[in-house]
């Protein structure tokens, strides 16, 4: 489990936007919205590839809101090779739906995934955004892509195909790689 710790000074002021009022946290809230109404298979391998289609497609969404509004050069790359990264993605995972039978649900899987949902969605709730769209989505991914590696753990634990294992480990490498990198852009761009 991976943490984003920022410190400051006592006397830095910290400017905090209404989460009903962000449209980062708005997108991130529909992703949510949207993989909680969906009906699950409950085999891991299926469940989990369905779940990232929809995380892909959040992510997606706001690095789009990135490249339409916002203005750092750095969070605007980081933002579209995320798109063309998890777009590749997201037609793997449906490669893989199309051409794999399900196995029968495993209902700790599933327990443990669903716990892994309700910690995100109550989690989402506590980042601070301050309605820059380039810091708001250095915050927001870095917490989203914590939640997609958590999820990644629990199909390499619980999954039975070699093939999301290994998509799984590699979502994982890049998506912790662009957590290091995005807590290193907040570093640098701190007041």
């Amino acid at each position: 489990m991976l943490f984003t710790v920022l410190s400051c000074s006592k006397d830095d002021e910290i400017d905090i936007e209404s989460h009903d009022k962000n449209r980062m946290m708005k997108e991130l809230h529909a992703m949510m919205d949207t993989m909680m109404a969906t009906p699950m298979p409950g085999d891991p391998d299926h469940h989990f590839a369905k779940m990232m289609q929809l995380h892909h497609k959040g992510a997606i969404n706001m690095a789009n809101i990135v490249l339409n509004h916002g203005k750092d050069t750095t969070i605007r790359m980081m933002a579209h090779e995320m798109i063309e990264k998890q777009t590749q993605e997201i037609a793997d995972l449906q490669s893989f739906l199309n051409s794999h039978k399900m196995h029968e649900a495993n209902p700790e899987f599933n327990m443990k995934m669903e716990m892994s949902m309700d910690k995100m969605d109550k989690s989402a709730d506590l980042q601070i955004i301050n309605g820059n769209i380039d810091h708001d989505f250095a915050i927001l991914i870095i917490f989203h892509h914590q939640s997609a590696i958590e999820m990644a753990d629990l199909v390499i634990h619980y999954g039975h195909h070699a093939e999301i294992a290994h998509m799984a480990e590699m979502m994982k490498e890049d998506q912790e790689k662009e957590i290091a990198e995005l807590q290193e852009w907040l570093l640098e761009h701190r007041r």
